[in-house]
């Protein structure tokens, strides 16, 4: 029986997430990871068959990262989430630009997102918090989206200053007018 590998898949995603995380998702290679985990190439290709194999389960880890990132909200559960969507495209702009702007998503469209399973926690805490239907608040939700989805872009590619005061005014007139909007139309 061979001996067991020290190097484990779990610490090569680990070490692939970091990678992403450090110096963006286009650096994820055998040399990068095993450089991590000073080991030699051999574990990274005994455990992936393809570097984009190990790109996409470092890709999941970072959704799973990115969800924690966005739930961890004190109080106001709508401009929460808004703002550390956008504030992790501050804090973790290679994360960002790896979920969000490098094709490794599993949903080819906003409404395929806004149905994931990924996503259930981040929508069923917004429905929680606006008390609507989930079907309402998926459509609240693609509005905010794509709102906070513009702002954390822009400011990911470096073309605009994050301003938290000024954000939160901005996400709550937009949040606060696609509930009413919704609200106008049930009645």
């Amino acid at each position: 029986m061979p001996p067991k590998p020290k190097i484990s898949k779990d610490m090569l995603i680990d070490a692939a997430f970091a990678v992403a995380r450090e110096t963006g998702a286009e650096n994820i290679n055998a040399r990068t990871v095993s450089k991590k985990l000073n080991c030699s190439t051999q574990p990274v290709m005994y455990h992936f068959a393809t570097i984009e194999a190990l790109k996409k389960a470092a890709y999941q880890q970072a959704e799973k990262y990115h969800t924690e990132y966005l739930m961890n909200v004190p109080e106001d559960v709508m401009l929460g989430i808004g703002l550390n969507y956008i504030r992790f495209a501050v804090e973790e702009t290679h994360l960002f630009r790896f979920l969000f702007q490098s094709g490794y998503a599993a949903e080819n469209s906003l409404l395929e997102m806004v149905n994931s399973q990924q996503l259930l926690p981040v929508i069923s805490a917004m429905q929680e918090a606006m008390g609507l239907r989930m079907e309402q608040t998926k459509e609240v939700f693609v509005t905010l989206a794509l709102f906070v989805h513009g702002y954390a872009s822009i400011i990911a590619n470096n073309s605009l200053e994050y301003d938290e005061a000024v954000i939160a005014a901005h996400l709550e007139r937009v949040y606060t007018g696609a509930i009413l909007a919704m609200r106008e139309e049930l009645a």
